[in-house]
């Protein structure tokens, strides 16, 4: 029997939202191990709303964009604080910058204190 996408999906998002999880248990990272971070990051971020895009597709809805995914997983009860969400996808786009030490730290920090919680509630929430 084929599994389901989202549940091909799920597995992806799961190996890289593990790797995410060992980086951020690094006590003290250096700069490097922070790029490494969020890269674990950016991964872990795409495959997250394509996971809610497949799973809500699945169920019936039609997804067009990261953020029209988010939107949709918000209102189905799928994920919440949206507007967190929204945050994530901007400052995921800004990723590319992590040359600028400044702006590495500060997304480092908001992955560590502010996204990772959102990608751990997705994580439970299809583990389960």
């Amino acid at each position: 029997m084929e599994k389901l996408r989202y549940k091909q999906r799920f597995e992806n998002f799961q190996k890289s939202y593990l790797l995410l999880e060992s980086s951020l248990a690094i006590e003290k990272p250096s700069i490097i191990e922070k790029g490494g971070c969020i890269q674990f990051f950016e991964i872990t971020f795409e495959l997250s709303w394509k996971l809610m895009k497949d799973f809500l597709e699945y169920n019936g809805y039609q997804i067009r964009s990261p953020r029209d995914a988010i939107k949709q997983a918000f209102s189905f009860g799928l994920i919440n604080h949206g507007d967190v969400w929204i945050d994530a996808l901007m400052d995921r786009n800004l990723t590319v910058h992590t040359y600028e030490e400044s702006v590495a730290n500060d997304v480092f920090q908001k992955i560590k204190t502010i996204y990772f919680p959102l990608l751990k509630d997705l994580y439970t929430y299809f583990r389960e």
